[in-house]
């Protein structure tokens, strides 16, 4: 069973920082991109960051362009996202994802291309 395992959410103040991590099951974890969404009530579901399975592209939303940066450990399963300068536009609930093609060339940024999904970690900024 396929089991991706989000960690490191919470609540902080603006201008805070936190950190997400996600742990894959996956034998394949090392042949895909990996990416983050978000969900905030009322909204829909979106992009925030990819990584692509090498680790040498990364993609971000204009949301959080300098402010979060993702990462991955091939050697041990995990994505992470580093998150930092946070407001509280940035509350939501955070999703990795993983992409269902195999050494995609480009990172996709709809949820339609990612297979896995984990549980998700809130994360709120108060003001």
């Amino acid at each position: 069973q396929v089991r991706l395992v989000e960690s490191g959410g919470g609540s902080v103040q603006t201008g805070g920082s936190l950190r997400l991590s996600c742990a894959d099951s996956r034998s394949t974890f090392a042949s895909g991109t990996m990416a983050w969404f978000r969900q905030a009530p009322g909204k829909e579901r979106e992009f925030v960051a990819g990584i692509n399975y090498s680790g040498s592209d990364t993609s971000y939303a204009d949301f959080v362009k300098e402010r979060f940066t993702i990462s991955r450990d091939n050697t041990k399963n995990t994505v992470a996202l580093e998150m930092n300068n946070l407001t509280p536009e940035d509350t939501a609930v955070y999703y990795c994802a993983a992409d269902r093609r195999a050494y995609r060339a480009l990172i996709v940024r709809l949820p339609n291309e990612y297979l896995y999904w984990g549980q998700g970690a809130q994360v709120t900024v108060s003001s």
